[in-house]
């Protein structure tokens, strides 16, 4: 696959990282390998992970008890990331006729204000979800036809999903006040 970096099984799903210089390559590849469904475009936003302060959760599987003291009383740090902001791709290989559907997660991780490629020539659904993840969180797609605001207002200020995004109330507005 063009841009491999590494690949992981967990949780039932396979993850493939990729560099994202390469994504629309490798998006290309899988299409053409049969996942011809784009189910998901997600960015996660890992700001401090990994440093003093941050608790891992152990998880089992039928969960975790969020009544006992965090990471089931065994505090450990969570590994590192590699970047900042990862965005992952889910897609499904939908197969005329067969119950199922195969999946995989494509990934790729970013420094905050790396553009990542628009993927919108291969999967046409990724328009929404790409304006929703510049909106909410600042990643700017490169060749994206109109990367604006789709939840926020257009003079919003900031990404509001952010984990460096100022917390505080905004002042209301009342209709009659000047």
């Amino acid at each position: 696959m063009p841009g491999f970096i590494e690949s992981r099984k967990g949780r039932g799903e396979q993850t493939v990282v990729i560099e994202p210089a390469r994504l629309v390559e490798a998006c290309e590849q899988l299409r053409e390998d049969g996942f011809n469904f784009l189910s998901d475009v997600t960015a996660v936003d890992y700001f401090g992970w990994g440093s003093k302060g941050v608790a891992g959760h152990i998880g089992t599987a039928s969960g975790r008890n969020l009544n006992a003291p965090g990471s089931q009383g065994l505090g450990r740090q969570p590994s590192g990331k590699p970047k900042r902001f990862a965005m992952s791709y889910h897609l499904l290989a939908l197969a005329p006729g067969t119950p199922g559907a195969s999946r995989v997660r494509l990934q790729v991780w970013l420094d905050d204000g790396e553009p990542v490629p628009s993927v919108i020539e291969i999967w046409p659904t990724a328009d929404w979800h790409e304006r929703e993840a510049w909106d909410m969180m600042g990643i700017r797609f490169e060749g994206h036809p109109n990367l604006s605001r789709i939840l926020m207002e257009d003079d919003w200020e900031g990404h509001p999903l952010r984990k460096d995004y100022p917390l505080g109330g905004e002042p209301v507005r009342f209709s009659g006040d000047e």
